[in-house]
């Protein structure tokens, strides 16, 4: 369910002690071997290696492809680039010699290799200061290495390869979810009721935003919750009863009164932002003990709260900003950091969207959620993981798996559906299709 990913010190854990002389033979190998079947009409490589081991390896790799008969040479002068300047001990920026190696592997026009990662992205972090490589492909060793699927290093990276090279597995930190995630959650007994399959309350659905909170209790329903309510403005109601068949509706003044029979709340989807809703917010976290997750409006204006009940913040990288009183492009610039200081700040899961959704809980690692195709990225889709999130914590899943989970089944979900012009409601109808 969850796949280790690497950091610098990391790998030089679980390199420590090896014959370092054999591992390199093998990396080497795997980049040519990997080069030739990706370009197998190439008749020529170039290489441009630093003076580390990443470097090494890209000349073991020019001797392989010299023995399959290819011309193979250190510098540009190839139909394929191997980029070995910098490995995984790399971070910070580039000096400007290495910056303008850099730019001169992108502006060649030809595909790039990279060996490990791409030269200028941090292998712990994803993070790249200056310059870096755009790579058509990766080849990394061993396991994949935290800056290869957390941005904007994801972005750098092409398509990944692992490739073994004789080390044993090691815990890390910090990892990468798979979809087995999702045979942890509860399937409903045959014991149970409606109330106890799940039951969920949908905070939200002013005038104008009602498809908000629509979406979010569909998506509920369709995650297998049992029951659904939706508490919205008195003036948004019957909009509510026209769009929404099997969800109860209640006046937002009975917000409290409908936590009542709720196992998980679903704070913030098209609530809007007036101070009285800010405050309405505030109550249902601090005056109830039920787990939460908080999107949307309901981040508006929210403070770390004395919460000990279970509670999912699901940001987007500009919502995530305002929370910590920065811009998004340093959000965007600092993902893993970004998360993580969220989560500490408020004692809760942090959740920040993104092709690569990472979510992060005070005092543990990251998971990193990738499942997602480029589709998702339309309105209304962080309503229906805002609805999936809630019935997953609705049946007592733990905040940080029921979060990850969310994240891996609106994923899966979007998969199932168009390829171009995906809708939310796609997404909400595949769920049923994504669940095991």
């Amino acid at each position: 369910m969850l796949e280790p990913l690497y950091t610098a010190d990391e790998m030089r854990a679980a390199e420590d002690g090896q014959d370092l002389d054999l591992l390199m033979a093998r990396a080497g190998k795997a980049v040519a071997e990997e080069a030739l079947r990706r370009f197998p009409d190439a008749r020529s490589f170039g290489a441009v290696c630093g003076k580390g081991k990443n470097g090494g390896d890209g000349l073991v790799a020019l001797e392989v492809l010299r023995s399959a008969g290819r011309r193979a040479d250190e510098g540009l002068e190839g139909d394929v680039v191997i980029d070995a300047l910098f490995g995984t001990g790399f971070h910070g920026e580039p000096r400007a010699e290495a910056a303008r190696l850099i730019e001169a592997m992108n502006a060649a026009g030809r595909p790039i290799v990279s060996v490990d990662l791409p030269s200028g992205v941090d292998a712990s972090t994803g993070e790249v200061a200056r310059a870096a490589v755009r790579a058509a492909v990766t080849v990394t060793f061993h396991a994949r290495k935290v800056g290869l699927v957390v941005g904007p290093g994801r972005f750098h990276a092409g398509e990944v390869t692992v490739a073994g090279i004789g080390l044993e597995p090691g815990r890390t930190r910090n990892a990468l979810v798979t979809r087995r995630i999702l045979e942890q959650v509860p399937r409903k007994r045959p014991q149970d009721t409606k109330y106890t399959a799940g039951s969920v309350l949908v905070v939200g659905g002013a005038p104008g935003l009602t498809g908000a909170a629509c979406l979010a209790a569909e998506a509920a329903f369709r995650a297998d919750a049992g029951y659904v309510a939706v508490a919205a403005p008195a003036a948004s109601l019957p909009v509510l009863e026209t769009r929404l068949l099997e969800a109860v509706k209640r006046p937002l003044e009975d917000a409290f009164a409908a936590a009542d029979r709720a196992s998980a709340l679903a704070l913030g989807p098209g609530l809007g932002r007036e101070a009285e809703r800010q405050v309405l917010v505030r109550r249902l976290l601090l005056e109830t003990d039920l787990p939460a997750v908080v999107d949307a409006d309901g981040l508006f204006g929210l403070a770390p709260l004395d919460r000990s009940a279970p509670t999912v913040l699901t940001p987007h990288a500009g919502e995530l900003a305002r929370l910590l009183g920065q811009e998004s492009a340093w959000v965007d610039a600092h993902r893993l950091a970004a998360v993580s200081q969220v989560a500490e700040l408020f004692g809760c899961v942090c959740l920040l969207k993104g092709a690569d959704t990472l979510v992060a809980a005070p005092g543990e690692g990251v998971l990193v959620a990738d499942a997602g195709p480029p589709s998702l990225a339309v309105a209304g889709t962080g309503d229906v993981l805002t609805g999936v999130i809630a019935a997953f914590l609705a049946k007592g899943m733990e905040a940080r798996l029921a979060a990850a989970a969310g994240a891996v089944a609106c994923g899966v979900a979007a998969s199932l559906g168009p390829r171009r012009g995906l809708v939310a409601g796609d997404v909400v109808a595949r769920l049923p299709e994504a669940l095991p």
